[in-house]
């Protein structure tokens, strides 16, 4: 069996294979007679966030672990009501976690006994990204001492990632026969197609400033910069017509 790796650009990688050892070819569902090629490519496209999401939590400290819990709930509920205020309605308001725990200092005779610590988080998603700043700083006046975020997303990426698939896809069939060309081939066939998605993520580029401080002056700055949809495909090739096998 002849096996050559070949290396492509970032982000694609191919493996050629020929069909006299079908065994450790690539595997295919349609009956290759040349020799096949498997290209990864990989592509993306970027646009403008619609939605944000934002953690906030709140912890307290108490004697007791009823005490702890009860000054949570308290803490928490003005949180939420906070949140509901800005207009966010109840479906974009999640509890992602509720943890109550003992709480110790450890000192050189061990550890002694200080009280329990009660917390609770939410995720809150923000469909006006406008809006980002001004709802992370009612969350801390409203009491919030845990914020995470802001993550940034698209809430319906499906015309983006049908334009990165195109773009796969195009780009693959132009690799593919670029290798027939190079190889002495007159074409290539499509034998096999996968494909993974990547959700929207952040560009590198896109600086996002989060200060928790509150100033009523100066509302906290953020920037949504863009989010990319990636999609991964796997094209399997089989390189058509009459070719130069590559020397041994």
């Amino acid at each position: 069996m002849i096996k050559i790796a070949i290396p492509l650009a970032a982000a694609a990688t191919a493996a050629l294979a020929f069909p006299s050892a079908a065994l450790a070819a690539p595997q295919v569902d349609i009956k290759a007679t040349g020799p096949v090629i498997e290209l990864n490519v990989y592509e993306s496209v970027a646009g403008a966030p619609d939605i944000v999401t934002i953690g906030a939590g709140v912890s307290t400290s108490a004697p007791s672990a009823v005490d702890a819990m009860r000054q949570n709930a308290a803490a928490m509920t003005k949180v939420i009501a906070r949140i509901k205020a800005l207009g966010i309605p109840d479906k974009d308001i999640q509890t992602t976690g509720i943890a109550l725990s003992a709480q110790y200092d450890y000192q050189d005779s061990g550890p002694v006994f200080r009280g329990y610590q009660a917390a609770n988080r939410v995720s809150v998603i923000l469909r006006k990204v406008d809006d980002t700043g001004p709802l992370l700083d009612a969350l801390v006046e409203a009491g919030a001492t845990d914020i995470s975020g802001p993550e940034f997303g698209i809430e319906n990426d499906n015309s983006a990632r049908e334009e990165a698939r195109k773009r796969a896809v195009t780009r693959g069939e132009a690799q593919a026969r670029a290798y027939a060309k190079m190889l002495g081939y007159e074409g290539v066939r499509v034998l096999a197609v996968s494909e993974s998605i990547e959700g929207g993520f952040p560009m590198f580029e896109a600086t996002k400033s989060v200060a928790l401080a509150v100033d009523a002056a100066v509302p906290t700055p953020v920037q949504p910069g863009q989010v990319a949809t990636g999609v991964s495909v796997t094209i399997t090739y089989e390189l058509t017509g009459t070719g130069t096998s590559p020397a041994k």
